[in-house]
């Protein structure tokens, strides 16, 4: 991964090591290596903010992190994001049936559509976890 000098920073590197466990590291060596000048800002703050100052707050575990964000990303009805942190949820410790109990809650607070969207994207991510464990 090409380092660009604005990323050399000591929250970025913290932010770094967090969302590459959680996201993994081929994830996000991937979103890195094709920051340019115009998203590398975008990604300093992600990493920074986001990873760098929020996960690393003592408050909460990762897991409960992880269910929050499962939570708030299926209110959103983003489910490009739920695949990605449903994969974190796994890599931060949660189990196949908390995911789901963090999903059946979303239906009554989020509505229907909203968590069924996020029961697909969900899905998809375990169906492709569980063959990958396969091979």
């Amino acid at each position: 991964m090409a380092q660009r000098p604005e990323f050399d920073t000591p929250r970025f590197k913290e932010g770094l090591a967090i969302r590459r466990e959680v996201l993994g590291a081929e994830h996000v060596d991937k979103a890195l290596a094709a920051a340019d000048d115009f998203t590398a800002p975008f990604q300093k703050m992600t990493t920074e903010w986001c990873w760098g100052e929020t996960w690393t707050r003592p408050g909460l575990d990762r897991q409960t992190r992880s269910m929050l964000n499962l939570a708030m990303l299926t209110a959103l009805n983003r489910p490009h994001e739920i695949k990605l942190h449903v994969r974190g949820a796994l890599n931060n410790g949660l189990t196949v049936e908390q995911i789901r109990e963090v999903l059946l809650h979303t239906v009554v607070y989020c509505g229907v559509p909203a968590a069924l969207d996020a029961f697909r994207a969900a899905k998809e991510v375990l169906d492709q976890v569980a063959a990958e464990k396969k091979r």
